[in-house]
């Protein structure tokens, strides 16, 4: 039961009653509210957008407006004008699993795989939009997988992720897959791309699998999803099929690159949906000759009996029955959906597979409020169950949250460490408390990373609401709020860490009071729970008393007495000082050493790539070279005549476009300046580039 858009202006379609087939492509999602003053659309052909292609041949007649019909066997990274925007340069980011916050989630058992469309096939952004509407996914803890879902015949059926989600997903230890989808036949598919795809050369070799590797190495990502759904094959385009998972796999192995095959096409050559690792579909998975596929992805026609049947299969196979992923329709009913769980995940055995979510960016899309707060409820809702608390599930919740089946995991390894709980979308962005920039933004490789469990709240007195809100902040779009009537010291367990804990050690945190006195202790666990849903054994540190006051304030907290060990978890402990209720923010967190850290380097020759202008407003592209030494991301700021400067965007490669630059005044050029930031936010003497204003000053 799967609706899915078949291409760009495409109606919703239903396939089956049995179950579905995950065919279709990211059709747009009903948009929400504009941003204030919102940009107009830049001029075609300057802006950056997500990569898409067809294998080789292109369809007959003519592309749809704002699109463009490539050859995949055609691109080059030499000759790809966007390659700067579209790639990714945070590294996969290792990550350990600590012990379960509850006793139903479990470590090495079910992994969840997860299909999201961004955005349109064709009008996807490459680096981030002037919006705060946006899916915002930030609970990375729950997933192995995601896969940038989109593809349709009428714009391209190669799709590769954008940087910005790459980056965030690295930075959490999450794998990112392109999509390979050949549609069905009555919604445009059409089998000549099936045989360009698994075409040979002379040799034997298949160009596109060389092509599509080559393309998943330039852009940073780790793979691809293959979703064969074109009607009217044989056996023998079958075992073509065959061939070719088998060359991209092994082409791509030697670069971490991994393969998912998707439960549609089977030995026949025929589109014959299974609901199962089987006899028919066996051979794309795993032959005599071993791995074809890394993980499949089973479609959503499965019952308790075809699973345990696939797990069984698998143990045979000699592979692990957790690289199934057992379709979850998520798209139209979200948490309301209707899912046999025990079939996938008991709560009283062993799982019996994994599970993959099909478009839970329902979260959002089916919001009436679609700003970032009422969407970050509903995502939490999503992930940790209707307690909100993944230290205290609901056992009366229907809805088998992630956060109440599969262990939590973190890349919090190493110092220095810090998180500003910016979740890579707000309503305007902030610098030391104070906003730089007043209108809507989303860039997701901006994101930190945030707590993975959210929120472990222990309290004997009344629970506070704990959310990430977005009326103030210290850095980024939002900040960590405590709010409620604190009648217990109430505990907020933040990020799970695997920390080195040195004689010079020292925490920071950059909180404010916005009502109600507290006292602020920092907690720091230097050893695990004794089981799963046990509490966290933290050490009390004393932070800081605030009175109430809208200001910001910097408390430091020597860990000295606790070096020599490793922390495993940090937390907060916030104690009320007065009768009133709290509302209480956490704007920053900071552990490193306490030695001072030099700046980090100045990027190195910015300068405007291209540019276009119109009445008094620019779109450009910015490119500059990387900073000397480690740097988490760049910002571009625009210094206006009197020398305020104001936020543009950021991203972590060395390339960004502006849509909508506003001339000021009588201004001769626009003033822009680049700055690398680390790891703790420290900033670089900035960088200086500059766009002389062509045209009649303004009033003349």
């Amino acid at each position: 039961m799967l609706f899915a858009g078949a291409g760009a202006g495409a109606a919703t379609l239903l396939y089956g009653t049995a179950g579905a087939a995950a065919a279709a492509t990211a059709a747009p999602a009903t948009p929400g509210p504009a941003a204030p003053h919102a940009p107009a659309e830049p001029p075609e052909g300057l802006a950056p957008y997500a990569s898409y292609w067809f294998p080789d041949s292109l369809p007959a007649g003519t592309p749809g407006p704002g699109i463009t019909w490539r050859s995949l066997m055609r691109w080059t990274p030499e000759s790809d004008p966007d390659l700067a925007y579209n790639t990714a340069t945070v590294p996969l980011a290792p990550r350990f699993t600590p012990v379960p916050p509850n006793t139903t989630a479990r470590a090495g058992r079910a992994r969840i795989a997860s299909l999201v469309s961004f955005g349109n096939t064709a009008g996807n952004p490459a680096q981030g939009s002037p919006t705060a509407d946006f899916y915002a996914l930030t609970h990375w803890a729950y997933i192995d997988e995601l896969v940038f879902w989109g593809g349709s015949s009428g714009e391209g059926i190669v799709l590769a992720p954008n940087a910005p989600v790459t980056d965030a997903a690295h930075r959490n230890g999450v794998r990112v897959l392109g999509n390979v989808f050949l549609p069905p036949v009555p919604y445009g598919g059409d089998l000549r791309w099936t045989r360009d795809l698994v075409r040979q050369d002379s040799l034997g070799r298949f160009p596109v699998a060389e092509k599509l590797v080559e393309v998943a190495r330039a852009y940073g990502f780790d793979g691809w999803f293959v979703n064969a759904e074109t009607g009217g094959g044989d056996s023998e385009l079958a075992a073509r099929m065959q061939r070719f998972l088998r060359a991209l796999r092994t082409a791509g192995e030697p670069h971490g690159l991994s393969i998912t095959w998707y439960d549609a096409m089977n030995s026949t050559g025929k589109v014959g949906w299974q609901g199962a690792l089987n006899e028919l579909n066996q051979e794309f998975y795993e032959d005599r000759r071993g791995k074809v596929a890394d993980t499949m992805f089973v479609d959503f026609r499965w019952t308790p009996a075809t699973l345990a049947a696939s797990g069984a299969l698998a143990d045979r196979l000699g592979r692990s029955r957790h690289e199934l992923w057992a379709a979850v329709d998520t798209e139209s009913h979200g948490w309301n959906s209707a899912v046999d769980w025990d079939a996938i995940v008991p709560r009283g055995g062993d799982h019996i597979v994994s599970y993959g979510f099909y478009r839970p960016e329902w979260t959002r899309n089916h919001l009436t409020d679609r700003s970032p707060g009422a969407f970050h409820r509903a995502d939490d809702r999503f992930w940790t169950g209707e307690s909100l608390d993944p230290a205290h599930p609901s056992p009366e919740d229907t809805w088998r949250a992630p956060a109440t089946v599969v262990a939590d995991r973190s890349t919090v390894t190493a110092l220095p460490f810090a998180c500003s709980f910016n979740t890579g979308h707000g309503e305007r962005w902030y610098e030391n408390g104070e906003p730089v920039c007043d209108t809507g933004w989303n860039h997701l490789g901006l994101q930190d990373r945030l707590p993975g469990r959210r929120w472990a709240v222990h309290t004997t007195g009344t629970r506070p609401e704990v959310t990430l809100d977005f009326a103030r902040a210290w850095r980024g779009g939002s900040s960590l709020l405590v709010a409620g009537a604190l009648t217990a010291p109430v505990t907020v367990g933040l990020h799970a860490t695997r920390l080195p804990l040195t004689r010079s050690c020292v925490a920071e945190l950059v909180h404010s009071t916005e009502s109600g006195p507290v006292t602020v202790e920092l907690g720091v666990a230097t050893r695990e729970p004794s089981g799963p849903g046990q509490e966290v054994p933290y050490t009390w540190l004393k932070a800081q008393t605030l009175g109430t006051g809208r200001g910001w304030r910097t408390a430091g907290v020597r860990l000295s007495e606790l070096a020599g060990g490793t922390a495993h978890g940090l937390a907060v402990r916030i104690t009320r000082r007065g009768k009133g209720p709290v509302r209480w923010r956490l704007g920053a967190l900071t552990v490193r050493e306490a030695a001072a850290r030099p700046r980090p380097a100045t990027p190195g020759t910015p300068a405007v790539s291209a540019s276009s202008q119109q009445s008094g407003r620019a779109a450009l592209r910015l490119a500059w070279q990387r900073a000397a030494g480690p740097v988490r991301h760049y910002e571009v700021f625009r210094v206006l005549p009197d020398g305020t400067r104001r936020f543009l965007g950021g991203t972590c490669g060395t390339a960004l476009y502006l849509p909508a630059v506003e001339r000021a005044g009588r201004e001769q050029a626009a003033v822009f300046e680049i700055r690398a930031v680390d790891e703790v936010y420290a900033v670089s003497a900035p960088a200086r580039t500059s766009l002389t204003w062509t045209g009649a000053l303004p009033g003349r």
